[in-house]
């Protein structure tokens, strides 16, 4: 029979120790470290992620209990005192970099969107994490409240998060917004809560599109009106300008859409100046909006991004960065083995399989437990 390392440690070799380390050495503070390594402290958070640990406490003693099943993963003994350290100490940034180097390997085996045009389609939003302020009394929210902001631009190639950063909880989303770059042809969806007609005008200059929904309390006024297909649940389409107290941030004809859901009923109101593009396929442009919920409800279901095992700022985003790192990884893997499962499922599979010893993509092809002719490795090379 051939051997067969653990899952956890299948999946650790899709990264390069060495750029792992040229990493590590970059982003370090303070003296070296002799106790513990910064490998060590990503394979103790990726296994929290994974397996759901909820405290350091937690993380130590399961780490410990597969201490003959984990001599492999390149760590030794992980303590709870030198974990805590590390992650109040020593820069989050190793994982932040490790994170845009993973997305690059990740875009270029992602699948494109499913629509017909060619253009980019983006999706942007975010999602308050709320926090104890007796605990994190750094960040404060409200007056007795604490929360962090994750801003995510989903890209719907794939639906990678080629936008993120992480900000206090009363961080403004068009703030961000306004800092997303993106390549002319681009097409950005997004929520009302994004409304910002100087914005609006900049994307136009840009050459970049925009989809929203319209605001009910919107001055403009119709310039002309298109004939609409009611079969597709299309309602009206027309051209207008705006006229409000701001219609001089935003001079650009815009085009206003009305469409009714045949499912539910709900009739949306959408803005754009995509003129291109049929009205049914900008009103599908936005229900595609809903991906990046989606986003937001899975990592939140799955990986440790709610409840934290530090306290200090440096902890928590260093726990939240290690979270998304292992979100690309999955997604890796579901793009390379070209199975139709959702990065939830191969979580779960994850879950429950860590430090089982059998082959990776046989386990994510179903296949039952058994001896093993080959196994193949594939690695990240970063550049």
């Amino acid at each position: 029979m051939s051997h067969s390392n653990s899952v956890f440690s299948q999946l650790l070799k899709l990264i390069s120790r060495h750029e792992f380390e040229t990493l590590a050495k970059t982003h370090h503070k303070g003296r070296v470290l002799r106790t513990m390594s910064r490998w060590s402290q990503f394979v103790a958070l990726s296994f929290a992620q994974l397996a759901g640990r909820c405290s350091l406490r937690d993380i130590v003693s399961n780490l410990d209990k597969q201490r003959r099943k984990s001599y492999h993963l390149g760590i030794g003994k992980v303590s709870r005192s030198s974990l805590a350290r590390v992650n109040e100490q020593q820069p989050y940034q190793l994982y932040e970099g490790l994170f845009w180097k993973l997305l690059a390997r990740c875009q270029s085996l992602a699948p494109r969107h499913g629509f017909r045009f060619k253009n980019k389609l983006y999706s942007l939003d975010a999602s308050t994490i709320d926090l104890c302020l007796s605990l994190f009394p750094w960040a404060k929210f409200r007056k007795t409240k604490g929360a962090i902001k994750l801003h995510v631009g989903l890209d719907h190639d794939g639906f990678l998060p080629v936008f993120m950063t992480i900000t206090e909880g009363k961080q403004q989303d068009i703030t961000q917004g306004r800092s997303l770059e993106l390549d002319a042809g681009s097409i950005v969806v997004f929520d009302r809560g994004y409304t910002d007609y100087t914005w609006f005008n900049l994307l136009n200059s840009k050459g970049i599109y925009f989809v929203t929904r319209l605001k009910a309390n919107t001055k403009y006024r119709v310039i002309s009106r298109h004939p609409v297909n009611k079969e597709q649940g299309i309602t009206s389409d027309q051209t207008l300008i705006l006229t409000g107290p701001k219609a001089d941030t935003c001079p650009i004809k815009l085009r206003r859409m009305g469409y009714r859901d045949p499912q539910t009923g709900k009739h949306y109101v959408f803005l754009t100046h995509q003129f291109e593009l049929t009205a049914k396929t900008i009103a599908d442009i936005y229900k595609s909006r809903w991906q990046i919920e989606l986003f937001f409800k899975c990592i939140k279901q799955n990986l440790k991004i709610k409840s934290f095992v530090g306290t200090s700022k440096n902890a928590v985003m260093t726990q939240i960065w290690v979270a998304m790192c292992m979100c690309l990884m999955v997604a890796y893997l579901k793009f390379c083995s070209k199975l139709d499962l959702s990065i939830q499922q191969i979580i779960r599979l994850f879950q429950v399989n860590l430090f089982e010893r059998r082959d990776l993509w046989g386990l994510l092809k179903g296949d039952p437990p058994g001896p093993i002719e080959t196994q193949v490795q594939i690695q990240f090379t970063f550049s």
